[in-house]
């Protein structure tokens, strides 16, 4: 369960101690890993509460998720051009820890709260798994006839094809996200079919079926190259990560944008701002009935965790909660060595509430110069990139 406590900003997820494969304990080693990288939540305590094992984060903002249905299923190129340097960041540094995520989708993307609102985080490693040994950094044996593992909407082709992850798929999988929000959806949507099983099958089969050119035909043709290096990766190749945030900045600064932070949703809660009253505030920065709409089409079986498991729909995944546990026992210890026997790739039993998360960031829009040139363009959105990425906060505001 998520759930808000204004005075704190703290938002706490739990499972019941008895569910056959329990992650959390697992997630929040994994936190600790992280900890430090920019767009990592801060992890304020983890222990056992009655029956239940407890994590307690920071409050973050909305998911990319909740902002594409606010701003009505489709995010303009800019914004996405934005979210897609952050976001390949967010990988790099999780394959950096020698561990793939898995589950890349809209969302498990937050944005920050406050001052942080404009930065994304990245969430929910449930289902990450150890690709190489930390030390030697010997990477991890291709296998096949492997389950899906993931969302199915947005797992690579060769996740559908049963092959073992690596990192190439998190960035295939990120692909899938960024067409999600161009086009508003993907082919392979809205499929019917009588079971979990087949309804994946349709989907692969859809997937194999639409090349990358019809994927992305009508879009700028930086995002088929984008595919189209994915895929060219074997399966232990470290991903040239510069390349792929390079072909995205090059775009950008040929289209003219400007990298000021302001995205689809910072113009649609200005002009809201305009034409109704302000919402009455709740309790606290994150509090309140300002976030966006929830009348997303539903993940339903493509959600899945795993081939054949009961918790493929994330909605089953999400309940209220009561209220925020005690912090004073059982801190998460700094173990940064834990065996990948504990990964279990499985559905999540732990509960998620979505209702007092997303509060819209209350940014102004920024006024688009009319003229400048093409290098002014691109010193100025190097200089912001910098600035957002080398962001520090103080000691006070992290967990102890």
């Amino acid at each position: 369960v998520e759930r808000l406590e204004a005075d704190r900003l703290e938002r706490s997820i739990w499972e019941n101690v008895k569910t056959k494969h329990p992650q959390l304990l697992y997630e929040s080693k994994l936190y600790r890993i992280l900890q430090g990288g920019t767009g990592i939540p801060n992890v304020r305590w983890f222990g056992v509460e009655g029956d239940y094992n407890v994590l307690v984060m920071d409050l973050l903002g909305p998911s990319l998720e909740d902002l594409f249905n606010f701003c009505n299923r489709k995010l303009s190129l800019k914004t996405v051009l934005m979210l897609a340097d952050q976001m390949i960041n967010r990988i790099e540094f999780v394959h950096s820890k020698s561990f793939l995520h898995r589950d890349i989708k809209p969302d498990n993307f937050l944005m920050g709260l406050g001052r942080r609102a404009n930065q994304v985080y990245i969430i929910d490693f449930g289902l990450a798994k150890k690709y190489r040994d930390t030390t030697t950094h010997q990477h991890i044996p291709y296998r096949d006839n492997k389950n899906l593992t993931g969302t199915a909407r947005y797992a690579s082709m060769n996740t559908h094809l049963g092959i073992e992850q690596s990192r190439r798929d998190d960035l295939e999988s990120l692909g899938y996200v960024l067409m999600y929000f161009l086009r508003g959806s993907l082919p392979w949507q809205g499929l019917k079919a009588g079971n979990k099983k087949q309804k994946y099958e349709k989907i692969s089969e859809k997937k194999v079926s639409t090349s990358i050119e019809a994927l992305c035909r009508g879009y700028p043709t930086e995002f088929a190259s984008y595919f189209h290096y994915c895929r060219s990766l074997r399966f232990e190749d470290k991903p040239d990560y510069a390349y792929l945030k390079r072909i995205f900045r090059d775009l950008f600064i040929r289209e003219g944008f400007q990298f000021d932070y302001v995205f689809d949703w910072t113009i649609l809660k200005y002009q809201q701002s305009q034409i109704a009253p302000p919402p009455t505030r709740g309790l606290g920065m994150g509090a309140g009935a300002a976030g966006p709409s929830s009348s997303a089409v539903p993940n339903g079986e493509e959600s899945g965790r795993q081939t054949g498991l009961s918790s493929l729909d994330p909605s089953a995944r999400r309940r209220n909660s009561g209220n925020l546990l005690p912090r004073e026992r059982n801190p998460v210890a700094n173990d940064a060595t834990f065996s990948t026997d504990a990964m279990r790739a499985s559905g999540s039993t732990r509960h998620v509430d979505t209702t007092g998360r997303s509060r819209i960031p209350e940014t102004r829009p920024r006024s688009t110069p009319q003229d400048g040139s093409s290098t002014q363009n691109a010193n100025k959105y190097e200089t912001t990139l910098k600035g957002m990425e080398s962001l520090t906060f103080d000691d006070d505001e992290r967990a102890g």
